[in-house]
């Protein structure tokens, strides 16, 4: 048989990835020997995410690789060992360890390297640069030992990733900027300003206009202990990181003496060919037609692309690529698309700002109405929208695209609003017509790849999808919750991956989920741990990654960072004994005390590292979990009853504590509220609760569906005159019913609105039994009674689940520094930025 052609490919990042992909899916790796040259110790991963890896996503959660890929296709991938010399006229590659491969084909995608300015002292220890897993894993090593203070050179888009991950080491941290604002290639002046006020609001030191001058480190050769900064100042910094751009990787180009631009990147035509005919370069060592070094992903995708359709003997061409970015920076959403700074002739601006909510939003508009472009910070949620509508004149003024609900702005614009051929994922280059040709998410992914690369138009493409008649989860299951609540009962899975696996979506199957799923199965889970098998503790295994914020710490995340905690206690009883020892955890912690409308006590301002030893002490004193961070059962509250009240008929204080005890820790799709009222005066307002009791002369009278919030509802009378043991048994039936029909994150008002038959349904299925199912939900309840075990005791016994209540990773004992308070009526607040309206704060006090 005749030799395969072998093809070359130097470097394997994630544009080198995407190369191979493009291949495998053109079946040139059949036809092909594929040869990789990778530098690094690892394969491709997602260095868009880098930051993330300091926030608990580990380095083979950033993978975009894996080994099954490679041998499927018979990808002979060497790590570590990359290519150091290219002789053209034998054709030969020859690696660092000696290996050498003749190619047919070679393709460089050697990406860039960070520039570190030439001062004075920067290569002194404590010096690093921000580009791969391995500065990573070395700034945290080093700021683990040396470090208490960080500085960023450079305020661009890799700047703030880099002061992100500085400020999640515990680092007091300054970024210098040597432009007049941050990101300055991307927003423009007032964008600059909103992003500043944002990021200086966390605790950030910000210099822009200043330029490094000088590294001060102790003697030659010694650790960093300062910068000395244009302005004449100087800044005492223990650790710096450079991330003051990046330049093409082209000295190996340059020394096969191929083309190169006069400010670097190896020059390539339409086709990505360079000076060679047999010799390809991609992403940011190249420089395409037009001029320009891309330093985003999407234009290195769109030329592995163009690259791949080449030697497939396909047409297409790598003209240009749209620069559009949106990323969340330190938690601040920022975009830019299109013409951002307005470049055209005759182009004008239109402009929305809010300073108190950190908001700036401008759109280029053409002299025909036409939308060129747009900066966005604070609330980027229009940007897929808006990119897409970039070169066309929308449905609406612009005016009203960047007004805010309720100032003018009209309905989100729908993605009818779109035009066929609009580019909805600029990673990929898929447009609306080709997103509507799938039916679900997975599948959009798998076969075009939009939505895989920066995620920012994964909303929008939902709102592309079929939604009549689709009965699924999400994009990962066609189940309903309760289809798959049933699925997981009947058929005992006990693991999220199985489920998914088994009974997701084709193109879900082995993938990780989505945030719409996951948490909602893990409640499942949970719900039915005893029933199927599962380990019901939340911290555990699998189950911990499926659980939204407030369960991962057990405790309810606050608006600065800190957290709540809040001991249970049935029924608003509690001894003299306990109160003290609530009294005294939340002196001794200087937590913020709050009596709720529930009858519980609320604490506030815990840092995470707090938690274990504030439950250390309330369980030592015979408190539990309260649950009010999970989609559980909260409080059920009640009135002091026949025991004191000269009106009341029956013991609701006895009866509530054993509701509460009953049904503590019970998982639901949403949370749930209970009270008693011991006559029908209804101090307790059982009405306005998911299950209310109310008591009669002859026993209780049991309410369901009611709820307060935004939309509420009185709860309907579902059965009168009660036993102790009926109205136990009523309302097992009924919340096990509840649980195993609710959709997500529905509350029992709208499910017993929307279940078919409402009321009377559910009465007969749960008083009169017309399904046959009160046996089942009984014995479902009662599993749950006898398993229960509280969370926080639990947890407290378990070193490894303690592990990771820390602030920090590296520094374990250390204290977040941004989670601040100030004093307020003998107590604590949160030190959150002052509200202010343009320059002037607002003024004005409330008074009785």
């Amino acid at each position: 048989m005749p030799t395969m052609p072998t093809l070359v490919l130097v470097g394997h990042g994630m544009v080198g990835q995407r190369f191979l992909e493009a291949l495998a899916e053109r079946g040139l790796t059949d036809t092909h020997r594929v040869v990789v040259l990778c530098e690094e110790p690892r394969p491709a991963y997602d260095r868009v995410r880098l930051t993330s890896y300091f926030s608990g996503r580990t380095p083979d959660e950033l993978s975009l690789t894996d080994a099954e890929f490679i041998a499927r296709h018979g990808i002979e991938l060497h790590l570590g060992d990359p290519a150091e010399h290219i002789d053209r006229a034998t054709r030969t590659v020859t690696a660092r360890s000696g290996l050498q491969v003749t190619y047919d084909t070679l393709v460089l995608a050697t990406g860039s390297y960070p520039f570190v300015p030439p001062v004075p002292g920067k290569d002194a220890t404590g010096c690093f640069v921000y580009r791969t897993i391995e500065d990573l894993l070395a700034i945290e090593e080093y700021a683990k030992e040396h470090a208490t203070t960080g500085a960023v050179v450079g305020g661009g888009l890799l700047g703030l990733e880099a002061a992100g991950a500085l400020r999640g080491l515990g680092l007091d941290t300054h970024v210098v900027e040597f432009a007049p604002r941050l990101m300055p290639v991307q927003v423009d002046e007032g964008g600059g300003a909103a992003l500043l006020r944002t990021i200086t609001g966390l605790g950030l030191s910000v210099h822009t206009g200043v330029g490094t001058q000088e590294i001060v480190a102790d003697g030659e050769g010694g650790a960093v202990r300062a910068m000395k900064l244009s302005d004449g100042s100087e800044l005492a910094t223990d650790l710096v990181v450079f991330s003051a751009g990046v330049r093409p990787r082209d000295q190996l180009a340059r020394d096969m003496g191929l083309t190169v631009g006069e400010r670097g990147g190896i020059t390539v035509d339409g086709r990505c060919r360079t000076s060679d005919p047999a010799v390809y370069a991609i992403g940011e060592c190249a420089q395409a037609v037009d001029g320009r070094v891309y330093g985003l992903v999407a234009p290195g995708y769109e030329m592995a692309q163009t690259v791949a359709a080449a030697l497939a003997s396909e047409d297409g061409q790598f003209t240009g690529a749209d620069l559009s970015t949106k990323l969340k920076l330190l938690g601040v959403d920022v975009a830019s698309f299109g013409d951002a700074h307005g470049a055209a002739d005759g182009c004008l601006d239109v402009v929305y700002s809010d300073s108190r909510s950190g908001t700036y939003k401008k759109l280029v508009v053409g002299p025909e109405g036409e939308l060129l472009g747009g900066i966005l910070v604070g609330d980027a949620d229009a940007y897929a929208t808006l990119r897409a509508l970039t070169g066309s004149v929308p449905p609406v003024a612009p005016e009203q695209l960047v007004l805010p609900a309720g100032a003018g702005a009209p309905v989100a614009l729908g993605p009818e609003a779109l035009p066929g051929d609009a580019v909805i994922c600029s990673c990929h280059n898929v447009t609306k017509d080709a997103v509507q040709a799938h039916a679900t998410l997975p599948e959009v992914k798998k076969c075009t790849k939009a939505g895989t690369g920066c995620g920012s138009c994964v909303k929008l493409i939902g709102r592309l999808l079929p939604q009549s008649g689709e009965t699924g989860l999400c994009g990962c299951f066609p189940h309903s919750r309760a289809e798959l609540y049933e699925i997981v009962r009947v058929r005992r899975i006990a693991s999220y991956a199985d489920l998914l696996d088994a009974h997701g979506r084709d193109g879900a199957r082995g993938g990780e989920g989505c945030e719409v799923c996951k948490p909602a199965v893990g409640s499942i889970i949970a719900s039915l741990a005893p029933t199927i098998g599962a380990d019901g503790h939340v911290l555990d295994g699998e189950q911990a990654a499926l659980q939204d914020t407030n369960d991962h710490f057990l405790a309810n995340l606050q608006k600065n960072g800190s957290y709540s905690v809040v001991p249970r206690i049935p029924g608003g009883e509690v001894t003299p004994e306990k109160l003290i020892v609530i009294g005294e955890v939340a002196r001794d912690f200087g937590l913020y005390t709050k009596i709720t409308g529930g009858q519980r006590i609320d604490l506030f301002g815990a840092r995470v590292e707090q938690l274990p030893l504030i439950w250390a002490r309330l369980v030592d004193a015979g408190f539990e979990s309260g649950h009010a961070y999970g989609k559980a059962l909260r409080t059920v509250k009640s009135c002091v009853g026949q025991t004191w009240c000269r009106y009341g008929v029956q013991d609701s204080v006895r009866m509530a504590i054993g509701l509460e005890l009953r049904y503590r820790g019970l998982r639901a799709p949403h949370k749930l509220k209970s009270a008693v009222s011991g006559c029908g005066r209804e101090c307790a307002e059982a009405q306005s609760k998911d299950f209310g009791v109310i008591a009669t002369a002859n026993g209780w009278n049991l309410y369901v569906g009611g709820n307060g919030g935004a939309t509420p509802r009185h709860a309907d009378l579902l059965a009168q005159d009660l036993s102790d043991a009926e109205l136990v048994r009523l309302i097992d039936r009924f919340l096990m019913f509840y649980i195993r029909t609710a959709d997500r994150l529905e509350r029992t008002a709208s499910w017993l609105e929307r279940i078919e038959g409402g009321l009377g349904h559910v009465r007969d299925v749960v008083v009169h039994d017309s399904l046959g199912l009160c046996d089942e939900l009984e014995a479902l309840m009662a599993d749950h009674v006898a398993h229960y075990r509280d969370e926080w005791a639990d947890t407290l016994d378990d070193p490894e689940r303690l592990e990771r209540f820390v602030s920090f990773v590296n520094a374990p004992d250390a204290p977040d520094p941004l989670v601040r308070f100030v004093p307020e009526r003998d107590q604590i607040k949160p030190d959150l930025p002052l509200l202010s309206i343009g320059s002037r704060p607002l003024e004005g006090s409330l008074t009785s």
